[in-house]
């Protein structure tokens, strides 16, 4: 009986000794609750004791969490919807205020957190253009409003330390985005009319060009046939003369053949001359 006791008084003491102890680790930080009411906050790493089944320790990372949201829309100063996709980056800085604020949810931090930096960029990027939002500095749009989403954020306990712009884009169901394809469209067809003129251009130039460069070599040819023909017309007379010198009378012989071949070439023709006409002199027989 005795040993009985002994054994639940050493395991009583064991379990009041585990429940009296907890563990924060590097990067954390401790809170211990009694009866729900915060009795010491920011603990640092380490071993630390609390009474067992009145106080409650809670553990909370102090380490920089990356807060993601769903892209958002906003309007630009001219009316002109964009989404904006983002991530923030943040900390635990006071840990009673975010326990008091939160109950310790991280989760609920984040819904909390996530309409006071959608806020902020609201104010933004409603006074900028479209092209100043889409081309201009990111770092600049964020960096006029961290200081507004901290004031926020501070009621929380909790401090951004970052935020950063993923991606900004035209939502397929706006009218903006209908408008840069049309005023894509219409440079892309600006472009091709240009480069179809100046390929007509070059083409009546090169036409042009074919035509003087035709007339040239035409006019060069002719004036090489002319002068073939006079020098073939030179050569032929030079013959001719060669052989009427060389035999007269054959030469006449064949003067007069050719006259008979032109004066019958149509094989109607009718020529009217006397018996004693020369020109017959080579039709007579010797007979």
């Amino acid at each position: 009986m005795r040993i009985s006791m002994w054994v639940a008084l050493i395991v009583a003491a064991l379990l009041a000794l585990l429940g009296s102890v907890f563990v924060v680790n590097e990067g954390q930080t401790g809170m211990v609750l009694n009866f729900g009411r915060v009795s010491r906050s920011d603990i640092g790493p380490g071993l630390h004791f609390k009474w067992p089944l009145v106080e409650t320790a809670r553990v909370f990372d102090r380490r920089l969490q990356v807060l993601d949201a769903e892209p958002e829309r906003y309007l630009t100063s001219e009316r002109k919807d964009v989404s904006v996709d983002f991530f923030a980056v943040g900390m635990i800085e006071d840990v009673r205020a975010f326990y008091r604020a939160t109950g310790g949810d991280e989760s609920v931090a984040v819904q909390r957190l996530a309409p006071i930096i959608k806020d902020s960029l609201r104010n933004e990027i409603n006074a900028r253009t479209l092209q100043q939002v889409v081309s201009g500095s990111r770092a600049e749009v964020i960096g006029h409003q961290i200081k507004a989403i901290n004031e926020g954020a501070a009621t929380m306990g909790v401090r951004i330390v970052d935020m950063r712009i993923k991606q900004i884009d035209l939502p397929t169901d706006s009218q903006v985005i209908q408008d840069v394809y049309r005023r894509m469209r219409a440079q892309r067809q600006q472009v091709a009319s240009r480069l179809r003129a100046e390929g007509a251009e070059q083409a009546n130039t090169v036409r042009a060009q074919a035509d003087r460069d035709k007339e040239v070599i035409v006019a060069e040819a002719e004036r090489d046939a002319q002068r073939l023909r006079g020098e073939g017309d030179a050569l032929a007379a030079q013959a001719y003369a060669a052989a009427a010198n060389k035999d007269p009378s054959f030469y006449a012989f064949q003067r007069s053949l050719e006259a008979y071949r032109r004066s019958f070439a149509d094989g109607d023709g009718v020529i009217v001359l006397d018996r004693d006409d020369p020109f017959l002199q080579y039709l007579r027989s010797d007979r």
